[in-house]
């Protein structure tokens, strides 16, 4: 039987996923829901001045209450139904229903999950002990870089088809024909190094630069090269540098995928960029055109019926361009034995 990677397929459970911007969360607690399970980010304060970056599973362990649907109190959250309060480690710190000399029962404490992490201005959970690593992306902290972050998009898609989308090539022609494609079909060439359960992909390929002012200017052609680097971590987190050899400059796209559920899946993207100096409306017409790129790939993703990523090769038809892409199916085809090994 061919094996399909959904969504919230179990397995997925075992690797680190982007659930938020880092400054979305903050002291009032923040509700996401991830391989169709709800979880509650809040930043608790630590009593020294700073903040803890907590996650609990959006349930009290007294009446399954949401605890997003409570508030900071001290240094814990306290539940908004019966008063119950947790540390960030998930141990109860209180009980108003019981007395002074009473213990909370053993069992109350609140679900933690086994990873949370922030990099990249992202914050990352894995419910349980991850197998995978996070996306390293060292241009999100370089002072020589402007960064423009997208509005998270909610759309009714495949996370590994999204993430196989981001890596295909070879679709540009017909897809982003108004934004990055060019009028005929390209054959690409790159290089695929394997790196655990990721990879790095360098290529590059002839592209319309419509950004570039020296265009306009008569100075360079429309058409120019880009050199592309893709770097991958399962299971959805991809980045790609982008460096304009004749216009010069770079461009570092951050891609993540949060699966929801089954069905749905929200999609945070950052662009960093080299080239715009301090001029805030140049950033906001590259995240403009960013955009339209993406809702140009989500116009023909949301049509899928069908939103689980084949894993076993035999299921689809390849050629040379898919050479990323095939290897992307192995990745997960590894994480998805590996998890299940541990079950």
């Amino acid at each position: 039987m061919t094996r399909r990677l959904a969504n919230a397929d179990p397995a997925l459970r075992r690797a680190w996923h982007a659930v938020a911007r880092s400054n979305e969360v903050a002291g009032t607690p923040t509700r996401v829901r991830l391989l169709g399970e709800e979880w509650v980010l809040v930043r608790l304060p630590d009593g020294r001045g700073g903040a803890t970056l907590t996650a609990f599973a959006d349930r009290c362990p007294h009446r399954l209450a949401p605890l997003s649907a409570g508030w900071v109190d001290g240094t814990s959250l306290r539940c908004g139904y019966h008063g119950w309060c947790f540390a960030a480690d998930g141990s109860c710190t209180e009980i108003p229903s019981l007395g002074a000399s009473e213990h909370a029962p053993p069992r109350a404490v609140a679900s933690t999950p086994a990873g949370l992490a922030e990099r990249n201005g992202m914050v990352f959970l894995a419910p349980e002990p991850p197998l995978t690593e996070l996306l390293d992306v060292p241009e999100a902290d370089d002072p020589a870089f402007a960064h423009g972050a997208l509005e998270p998009i909610r759309a009714r898609v495949g996370a590994g088809l999204m993430i196989d989308n981001f890596l295909d090539m070879a679709h540009f022609p017909f897809v982003h024909l108004a934004t990055i494609g060019t009028p005929e079909a390209e054959t690409f060439e790159f290089v695929v190094d394997r790196d655990g359960l990721g990879m790095r992909v360098h290529a590059r390929h002839p592209f319309p630069h419509r950004e570039d002012p020296g265009v306009a200017a008569g100075i360079r052609p429309l058409i120019q090269t880009r050199a592309l680097e893709y770097r991958y971590r399962a299971p959805f987190s991809i980045c790609l540098r982008i460096d304009y050899v004749e216009a010069g400059g770079t461009n570092v796209l951050d891609f993540y995928v949060q699966p929801e559920d089954d069905e749905h899946c929200l999609i945070y993207t950052t662009v960093h960029r080299n080239d715009l100096g301090d001029d805030p409306h140049a950033m906001a017409e590259a995240v403009a055109f960013e955009r339209k790129i993406i809702d140009e790939d989500l116009a023909l993703q949301e049509r899928y019926a069908d939103r689980r990523l084949p894993l076993d090769l035999t299921a689809e038809v390849h050629v040379k361009a898919d050479r990323m892409t095939i290897e992307l199916r192995r990745i997960l085809g590894d994480l998805v034995e590996a998890a299940t090994a541990l079950r």
